[in-house]
């Protein structure tokens, strides 16, 4: 299959073009045949950033266990109820007493750091040893409670985080099918966006991206192979951090490959993401890959939220047009907006290289994916214990579990070899080693900080019948390919519908990313409050 029509793990199949001519994208207004039901949304805790929840709770204006509670309440009203969003698969029935304990620590002098109190969502491909689930979004796995937490679980909760509960997802991060529709699980039905709700989440960490922008939590935590931090933050009008993979453990997480896999933070805004990936950081013995984070991953990412950071960086830009107008319009005000903040940015080529390597990403991930998904499962609670026994439960329930788009991903990945075989390590050779030379090249020549770009383009609508069409704009897979990290930040609307920016540099440059999303963020403020409209046309 051509690179072009697959963006693995968290985007997807198919390159139509998103076709909304009944609107004026150059002005973001709306036609009169465009729905504008909105409600109106006077949630006492919207837009709250981390730092504003700690003065409520330093001031005694609100303790952990009440703000908790408004968010319980608010996932209730609009998420389970109302508009119905559906992105919160499971809620913790401990989550009240975890913030108590937090409040009775805070009345006695002890706080834990920036998380302390702070209530977060977390997708449910990441194990918790608690009264929660842990299923990836499939049925197979309905009831399996992990035996451990997750290392990023277990340093959450020493930061003094507020675990509300668990996100919806694309089902098995959206390593099912290649004509599978975003935010759509068997254990979690369909998520929606909140800005257009017949409109696509992005996957495959859509619950947490859609959960954060509608304000059901403060931050969430999601996880990406290809696209799946990025892109629902893209879509979603959010920030979202897609770390070195090394950075953070991927240990109690399950998996597709071990080359590509990460989690990453999804935050209102780049100084909540940096907060959240700090606290996430951390050596674990159970991962090999984090040894090579000592001594690079910082305890404070916020120190680099300059807003004159642009200023005097060098920021590469692929010179090839979009197919769409409104995007190029889009993108060329963004790289005038980094200009005036003293940025240079530079036209070069070098994306065509990169896609030319999609076909051995797709290979790589498939041998991982049998490898990883044969190993989490032997050694876990679930009743399942290899990829054969997924994809024949899959198959006997087949009215539940694959009522439109069918498993055949899952199906070519358990026909593949092991890791010791020519085919993976020739696939291994082309996608991550040659997409990590030909950044690393890009990045040298030009002199470059970092490198730009539309992340995605807007959200398509929600179709599970074909599944997901986005266009040609994508920016996630040089980054995922080569494991490096890769930030986006709101860079403004079209269609009415959210779009980002993308930054990404070479290995453990979160900070300096950060720095230059911060500054681009403080700059625009393009973020905006979802208005929940119910369809795109009437």
């Amino acid at each position: 299959m051509k690179r072009r029509d697959f963006l693995r793990n968290g985007t997807l199949a198919g390159a139509t073009t998103l076709v909304a001519a009944a609107c004026n994208p150059s002005t973001n207004k709306t036609s009169s045949t465009e729905t504008t039901e909105t409600t109106t949304d006077d949630f006492v805790l919207n837009e709250l950033t981390i730092d504003e929840l700690q003065e409520k709770m330093k001031k005694g204006d609100h303790t952990s266990q009440q703000i908790t509670q408004l968010y319980l309440d608010r996932i209730n009203a609009i998420d389970k109820n109302g508009h119905k969003l559906n992105s919160v698969i499971e809620l913790n029935p401990d989550a009240i007493a975890i913030a108590k304990q937090m409040d009775d620590e805070r009345k006695a002098g002890k706080l834990r750091g920036a998380l302390h109190g702070i209530p977060i969502l977390i997708k449910d491909n990441i194990d918790t040893a608690d009264k929660m689930m842990t299923t990836a979004g499939s049925l197979a796995l309905d009831g399996h409670i992990a035996k451990a937490d997750a290392f990023i679980v277990t340093k959450l909760r020493e930061a003094g985080a507020v675990l509300l509960g668990k996100t919806n997802l694309s089902e098995w991060a959206n390593f099912r099918s290649s004509n599978s529709c975003s935010g759509w699980s068997s254990r979690g039905g369909q998520t929606k966006m909140p800005y257009i709700l017949d409109h696509n989440p992005c996957g495959s960490s859509s619950g947490s991206g859609v959960a954060v922008s509608a304000n059901l939590c403060s931050v969430a935590v999601g996880t990406e192979t290809d696209g799946s931090v990025t892109c629902p933050a893209s879509v979603n009008g959010t920030v979202g951090i897609k770390p070195t993979v090394g950075l953070l453990s991927r240990s109690g997480i399950i998996p597709i490959s071990a080359t590509q896999d990460t989690a990453g933070p999804l935050a209102r805004t780049v100084k909540d993401a940096a907060i959240l990936l700090a606290a996430m950081t951390g050596v674990d013995v159970n991962d090999a890959v984090t040894k090579q984070s000592e001594g690079k991953a910082l305890t404070d990412y916020t120190t680099f939220c300059n807003s004159g950071y642009l200023k005097g960086k060098r920021l590469g830009v692929e010179k090839k047009k979009y197919k769409n107008h409104f995007l190029n319009i889009l993108l060329e005000k963004t790289i005038a907006q980094l200009e005036q903040q003293g940025a240079e940015v530079v036209q070069l080529e070098y994306l065509g290289k990169l896609n030319e390597l999609g076909d051995a990403e797709f290979e790589l991930m498939k041998f991982e994916f049998k490898d990883g998904l044969n190993r989490y499962l032997s050694s876990s609670n679930a009743k399942l214990k290899t990829i054969d026994d997924v994809i024949a439960f899959n198959k006997a329930n087949e009215d539940n579990v694959m009522p439109t788009f069918k498993q055949e991903t899952m199906l070519a990945s358990a026909e593949k070899e092991g890791l010791d075989s020519k085919a993976y390590k020739d696939a291994y050779t082309k996608s991550h080693l040659g997409s990590k030379k030909i950044i690393d090249d890009v990045l040298r020549q030009n002199r470059l900080d970092a490198l730009i770009g539309l992340t995605m383009g807007p959200s398509c609508s929600i179709d599970v019948i074909y599944g997901d069409r986005w266009g040609d704009v994508f920016l996630t897979s040089p980054a995922a390919m080569s494991g490096y990290p890769h930030i986006s930040v709101p860079c403004g609307k079209v269609y009415d519908l959210p779009v980002g920016l993308s930054f990404f540099s070479t290995a453990y440059k979160e900070a300096e990313l950060i720095g230059l999303a911060y500054a681009y963020e403080q700059a625009t403020k393009h973020r905006e409050k979802p208005a929940f409209k119910k369809a795109f046309l009437s």
